[in-house]
């Protein structure tokens, strides 16, 4: 029901246009008409207009004045305007109107004005109704009706309106034009003196009230719309797009005056929040969303304005993440510098960095993606994180040089944590941010684990020594020496957290195991024949079961490494040159680190086979090697495994 000239209303002024529709497609074949007989309506229209206006001609009252009508029924008042214009207008020429019939064309002219005033007001009392009153069958049907006339005359008054621009005469009335400018104006006010009263909340400024305010009556009123006004108007007239335009380009041109100060933190977080967030949640009301199209109503604020409303808001979170991300980690270092003990958590060290951290990395992403309207622009307040965790890896490596492992074992706990988020949750983070932290976490992790395993190492370091020697073939008490002392270290891991425990427990069990392999393959002891080589079998045979029973039980997961051990053994036992090529080949295809290092130390190993055997088994590997298809995955075991 209106024109609007600026761009970016286009599409809705479509929409809205179809009102005139309603109206002009009945009106495709309008001729210029003969001289119209007295007392019949000259308006030029089809036949299924004719009819209608004769039937509402023919149910007027005649014992009602013009006066009684304007208090009646306004759509009948303007049938008896039409109808006495067109019975002026029709019998003479406009000139002779104007000379012969000055008295009924002023009459007519105070009346239609008269006319004109209560079709305003009937308009600016549209919103009258209290949400309350809703309920109220007989509030609802005084409004309704009222306005249903109303909009009945304004839309007949249009019908007029097409015949007096066609016969080019007599000045059109514009009604759709009034009705537009009513209805933006009743928004003006109604945006102006809020009627919703906001309940706030204690510490909010003026401008988070105001806006909270107008934000209440625009819904407030939206929903009058649909539920009440839209009966009143034909569907092609889109009514309740039309409110939602105005009420939007209202409160977008008071938003943008407000945005043009210098807004606090918490004012800039409240618009950023009422654009992104309660907005278009009210749009997104049920009732609403059915009738309201609210993609065609465009943004709030133009991109300008939002971008430096979001930087504004980002800058500031990220500044409180910095900060917040500093003291949490000083008052750890403060804790260490004091001589503190970390605090337990059933029974595992635990820093409670991670715990208050990640929390506050979570929420405040979470808020700021609400906030923004963006996932991508809210991860940018993490960027901070990566030089925190900076910081905590030399925290953690001062940890490390004063050897304290409950501290060691705290802040591996911590990685772990940190890990997962960042693992689990990366929609929080920027790609190069969590590719970085990872990096950095990866370095803590190892040299966590270097610190807690060295020591470990280190006091079985005797037993190792004894390994792949004659004593360790003829006594079994060498290899059982180790378990004991294995085990007794491992209670040195005790205080990690579960998650830490179990990957460094593996880790551990996949150490030992490889140096159990080092040591055999140095070839201190010679398997000279068959029994010799049998009884390496056995010793090996059951060291490994040994060793996968102790880890296991542990909580280690590695159960691929016993294959490993028995594998070897096989070697050691088998004696024909096939059955050698088929166990090496079949271990090197398992294992692909395995090199011809590697297989020719644990050949050598076996004192009767000759130089030329063992070139054999060695190519027979290379060879099927050559013929294999390359990029498997497997798991490392003997690069680590040094052979001389």
């Amino acid at each position: 029901m209106r024109v609007c000239s600026t761009p970016e209303s286009l599409r809705l002024n479509n929409i809205l246009n179809q009102g005139g529709r309603w109206i002009r497609g009945k009106l495709k074949n309008i001729k210029k008409p003969s001289r119209p007989q007295v007392g019949v309506d000259s308006s030029p229209v089809t036949e299924e207009p004719q009819s209608q206006s004769s039937e509402d001609e023919a149910s007027l009252d005649d014992s009602l004045t013009f006066e009684e009508l304007l208090e009646q029924s306004l759509y009948e008042a303007s049938l008896v305007l039409i109808n006495r214009e067109n019975q002026l207008f029709g019998k003479e020429t406009d000139n002779e109107v104007q000379k012969c019939h000055t008295e009924e064309i002023e009459r007519l002219s105070a009346e239609r004005r008269a006319l004109e005033k209560k079709i305003q007001q009937t308009l600016q009392q549209s919103l009258t109704l209290r949400p309350e009153e809703v309920a109220d069958e007989k509030a609802v049907q005084t409004l309704t009706m009222a306005l249903k006339s109303a909009v009945k005359a304004i839309y007949q008054e249009e019908l007029q309106d097409l015949q007096r621009k066609q016969l080019k005469s007599r000045t059109p009335s514009n009604w759709k034009e009034l009705h537009d400018s009513t209805l933006r104006d009743l928004v003006e006010s109604r945006m102006d003196n809020p009627s919703v009263t906001p309940t706030g909340q204690p510490g909010q400024s003026s401008i988070q009230l105001d806006v909270q305010g107008m934000g209440r009556q625009l819904k407030e009123d939206l929903l009058l719309v649909v539920n009440v006004l839209k009966s009143c108007y034909p569907p092609e007239a889109n009514i309740c797009q039309f409110y939602a335009w105005l009420y939007h380009q209202n409160l977008s041109a008071r938003l943008n005056k407000i945005v043009d100060f210098v807004l606090d933190d918490k004012d800039c977080t409240f618009i950023l929040r009422w654009v992104n967030e309660y907005y278009p949640g009210i749009l997104k009301k049920p009732e609403l969303a059915k009738e309201i199209d609210s993609a065609a109503l465009g943004q709030l604020l133009p991109k300008d304005l939002l971008d430096n409303l979001e930087e504004q808001y980002l800058t500031t979170q990220e500044t409180e993440l910095s900060v917040y991300l500093n003291k949490a980690l000083e008052e750890e270092r403060k804790k260490l510098t004091k001589g503190e003990q970390p605090p337990t958590e059933d029974g595992c060290f635990t820093s409670p960095l991670a715990h208050d951290v990640i929390p506050i990395i979570n929420g405040m992403v979470t808020v700021a993606e609400t906030v923004t309207g963006s996932p991508q622009k809210a991860q940018r307040i993490t960027r901070q994180l990566t030089d925190m965790l900076q910081r905590f890896k030399a925290f953690q490596d001062d940890i490390i040089k004063q050897n304290s492992k409950p501290h060691v074992k705290a802040t591996l706990g911590c990685v772990e944590q940190f890990r997962d988020i960042l693992q689990r949750k990366s929609h929080l983070f920027q790609a190069d941010v969590q590719e970085n932290c990872l990096t950095i976490l990866s370095d803590m992790r190892q040299s966590a684990r270097t610190c807690l395993l060295s020591s470990v190492h280190k006091s079985l370091k005797p037993q190792y020594q004894k390994l792949g020697t004659g004593d360790w073939l003829k006594k079994k008490s060498v290899f059982e020496k180790l378990l004991s002392s294995l085990e007794n270290s491992i209670q040195d891991l005790e205080g990690l957290a579960p998650s830490c425990y179990q990957w460094v427990i593996g880790d551990l069990h996949l150490e030992v195991t490889q140096e159990y392999v080092k040591r055999l393959l140095r070839g201190e002891v010679k398997l000279k024949d068959r029994e010799h080589q049998q009884r390496a079998f056995d010793a090996v045979m059951d060291n490994a079961e040994s060793l996968h029973k102790l880890f296991t039980s542990m909580g280690s997961q590695e159960e691929w490494l016993k294959e490993i051990l028995t594998n070897m053994a096989e070697v050691l036992k088998l004696q024909d040159v096939p059955a050698l090529q088929m166990q090496i080949v079949s271990l090197g295809h398992a294992y692909p680190d395995l090199s011809e290092k590697h297989v020719s130390a644990l050949l050598k190993l076996k004192s009767n086979i000759s130089k030329e055997d063992r070139h054999k088994v060695k190519a027979t590997l290379s060879d099927t090697r050559k013929e294999s298809s390359k990029g498997a995955e497997f798991r490392p075991f003997f690069s680590k495994v040094v052979v001389k």
